[in-house]
């Protein structure tokens, strides 16, 4: 939503917003842009709002929906709001389970490189640009659209990468089926890594390798566009170092999570110290066996999971279920449960001896970057 926010100011229209939480970074990036933040219970919402912009994550009995009713101000999801607003451009949809924010961001780079001056909308913030927005006016947008909520099919691109698909929000062959419908009336080069193998250790030599593709069927040199690859500089929260050994990741699935894993044991031979905040309730419920078994699976002997309890955004979810349940499921010795990002400090200052590296991650909460800079910064 906040790169939306930032891409619709760019493009010319007057933004405010609203959330329950108004205390993050993207939160006062946002504000240092001039878009004006209210709280989550409807108090933005007046006569002078043209248009309400939602996510998924939106629920029904949000104050914000019973003003816009009563003032008639119509309400829009923001995967259409997205491809509307990029709809004056050639539009390079990068959709997938894993991997998408890491393509958008090497695509987008590579064609500035190549002088295209793309229109990049990330669902991640990438050094240089304006947190997960490049403005371009060049004929090309480059856009990560989202599965989880099968709203990619609002789109409409000229071309579209395809990255994986795996399980997450739904099972492996559900996500075939929507990938396969998305792509079926692309007009333009649509590029998939299917068929291609790789190490869990080198997602991103497959992510480069479909952002180079689709360059090329774009019109960029193949010299060219392997060249601006070398000079590509990452995406916030994929791996991000802080320390020659403290690093925070996004990683919130079990894909996620090995590829990781294994991509930090081969580069440092010495036990790992693994922080995880599972992202959500439901998440958690539908992959609670998958975590289990890969969790068991990579961990080494002298390896730590420090287990932290669910993300909770607020709202009217079911909490029946927490990361005490998965503990239950893990192998004896491996993993200590935290009561939060605090005791997670503590319980990882008590033993930093014991380990060669440090990683953060998950998805959602704003707090775990922070932890990773402190354990960076420990004596």
């Amino acid at each position: 939503m906040s790169a939306l926010a930032t891409a619709l100011l760019r493009l010319g229209d007057e933004v405010t917003g609203a959330d329950r939480n108004l205390d993050t970074p993207n939160i006062r990036f946002l504000e240092s842009l001039g878009v004006k933040c209210f709280p989550d219970d409807g108090s933005g919402v007046d006569p002078s709002v043209d248009e309400i912009i939602v996510s998924t994550a939106i629920e029904s009995a949000n104050p914000a929906f019973a003003k816009a009713e009563s003032l008639n101000i119509p309400v829009t999801h923001r995967a259409k709001a997205l491809a509307r607003a990029l709809s004056g451009y050639r539009l390079v949809a990068v959709a997938g389970t894993c991997g998408k924010s890491t393509v958008t961001a090497m695509l987008g780079h590579i064609l500035a490189r190549c002088g295209l001056d793309p229109m990049c909308v990330n669902g991640a913030n990438v050094p240089g640009w304006e947190g997960a927005v490049r403005f371009g006016r060049g004929e090309y947008a480059v856009a990560e659209v989202d599965e989880s909520d099968k709203s990619l099919v609002a789109f409409s691109p000229y071309a579209a990468i395809i990255t994986n698909a795996s399980a997450d929000h739904y099972s492996k062959e559900e996500m075939d089926e929507v990938f396969d419908a998305f792509v079926e009336n692309v007009p333009g080069p649509v590029v998939d890594a299917r068929g291609e193998s790789y190490d869990l250790k080198d997602f991103n030599g497959q992510n480069a390798s479909l952002a180079v593709r689709m360059a090329v069927a774009l019109g960029c040199g193949r010299e060219e566009a392997e060249k601006a690859m070398e000079s590509f500089g990452g995406v916030e929260r994929r791996l991000q170092k802080y320390a020659p050994n403290v690093y925070d990741d996004y990683a919130h699935n079990p894909e996620k999570l090995e590829a990781m894993w294994l991509a930090l044991a081969d580069r440092h031979k010495g036990p790992l110290c693994v922080v995880w905040r599972p992202h959500g309730y439901a998440p958690l419920r539908k992959m609670l066996d998958a975590l289990a078994a890969m969790f068991n699976r990579v961990s080494r002997p002298g390896d730590r999971l420090v287990l932290l309890p669910v993300y909770d955004a607020g709202g009217t979810t079911d909490r029946s279920i927490n990361s005490d349940a998965l503990f239950a499921k893990l192998r004896p010795g491996m993993c200590v449960l935290a009561s939060g990002l605090d005791d997670a400090y503590s319980r990882v200052a008590a033993c930093k001896d014991a380990f060669s590296a440090f990683v953060t991650c998950g998805a959602r909460d704003p707090g775990l970057p922070v932890l990773a800079r402190r354990i960076a910064a420990m004596k």
